[in-house]
């Protein structure tokens, strides 16, 4: 603790250099600002891409047919790859253990939907109750589509609530009925998608159901499906893409597709994608933090060169506090609070500064890919560790260099 005196002794020092120590702070200041602007805005950008992930399931596999574009096996390229249900059934069954929730999908695009006197074109999409949790659907209204519904191939349909508010207005759509290229559906469901409203703009009906009034006998476009996840990201990546690559495997045997055939069958697998996307930020973030501590450090030396001139300055003063028995640990201490003051009481400044700018600021960036910047409780103790580390760091070697002057030295300086 410091006594009156000692506070006193280093206002007065201070004082009498006030020219250079407010442009030391304002250094010191300004460092520890841009660094908390830098990593706000870190925290911000991975907010946002975050954000973009809940769309859908973090841990999803989907898998597309395309066109063959090189002959195997006496087969021409250009081939149309359809997927069938058994190929899905296949899959599922045969990777069970591996997989959380899973469906196939028939999909119709811009499918015209009217009820009453209001129509609108929309995704029409035969799928599988896994679905509701591969793509993060909430259910607002009713229900969701189950087994049942599939295996009875029944004339029911989940809507979007963008569908709703199109066709539905502010009339309850519950057990209304639809009618979906002529053919009638009950609405049992509105759900909500963290995707927003063009992940809204879909009807789900029962795959079966979709598959026998749109002539789609047993073929589907896609499949999805999310793995489980292991405790460990790193190896929650490594089973993703063993899995990925066993899928890929078993589906090019089976449609006589070359191995090295990218376009035939495509595959996205969101956890290779969110492993570079995090590496990507982890990387910015680094790279934020070594220009902020790099204008810190500019600061830092600012202070050891004040607290140089200091020393310089108190000579005299040191050499009699030196032989009236002060010892070489004192001298240290008394330059350490110094230097330490002046880091800390600038170094705080700029750090509430930025914290209440974030504060104000960060509520109106309207940006996908960079949302609620701001810098946590955890890193603001970081900060304020630096404050102290880089404070007592610049006051060392002129403290170090204060405690060497010899009293008889030191007395006859002028």
């Amino acid at each position: 603790m410091f006594d009156i005196e000692r506070w006193q002794e280093i206002f007065e020092t201070l004082r009498k250099n006030k020219l250079r120590t407010f442009l030391t702070g304002l250094s010191v200041a300004s460092g520890i600002f841009i660094l908390v602007i830098l990593l706000g805005f870190s925290k911000g950008i991975k907010n946002g891409i975050t954000a973009q992930f809940e769309g859908d399931a973090s841990n999803l596999i989907g898998i597309n047919s395309g066109t063959t574009t090189k002959g195997y096996k006496g087969l021409n390229p250009g081939r149309d790859i359809q997927f069938k249900n058994d190929d899905f059934n296949t899959i599922a069954d045969k990777y069970d253990s591996s997989i959380e929730y899973k469906s196939s999908f028939y999909t119709i695009w811009d499918g015209l939907v009217n009820y009453k006197n209001e129509s609108g074109s929309y995704r029409i999409q035969g799928i599988l109750p896994g679905n509701q949790f591969i793509e993060n659907a909430d259910i607002g209204q009713g229900r969701f589509i189950n087994y049942d519904d599939v295996k009875g191939a029944r004339k029911i349909a989940v809507i979007g609530n963008r569908v709703k508010k199109d066709l539905f207005k502010d009339e309850d759509p519950l057990n209304k009925n639809i009618s979906i290229k002529g053919i009638n559906y009950k609405v049992v469901g509105v759900f909500f998608d963290p995707g927003g409203e063009r992940d809204e703009s879909k009807v789900f009906l029962p795959l079966e159901s979709a598959q026998r009034a749109f002539n789609g006998a047993d073929t589907i476009r896609n499949m999805m499906f999310t793995i489980k996840m292991a405790d460990d990201f790193d190896k929650a990546v490594e089973d993703s893409d063993a899995l990925t690559e066993a899928i890929l495997t078993d589906l090019r045997q089976k449609h006589t597709v070359s191995p090295d055939d990218v376009s035939a069958i495509r595959v996205y697998n969101t956890m290779e994608s969110a492993k570079k996307i995090y590496s990507l930020i982890a990387t910015i973030s680094t790279v934020f933090w070594f220009v902020g501590i790099g204008t810190i450090i500019a600061g830092v030396v600012g202070v050891g060169n004040i607290m140089l001139i200091i020393v310089k300055e108190r000579t005299k003063e040191i050499g009699i506090r030196k032989a009236l028995g002060a010892q070489p640990m004192s001298i240290v201490g008394m330059i350490l609070q110094e230097s330490i003051f002046v880091t800390m009481f600038s170094g705080l400044f700029g750090l509430i500064l930025g914290l209440g700018l974030l504060e104000i600021v960060g509520p109106l960036i309207e940006s996908d890919f960079i949302k609620y910047p701001q810098v946590d409780f955890n890193t603001a103790l970081i900060t304020v560790f630096i404050l102290v580390f880089t404070g007592a760091l610049a006051g060392f070697f002129p403290a170090y260099r204060a405690a060497q002057i010899k009293p008889i030295i030191a007395l006859r300086d002028e």
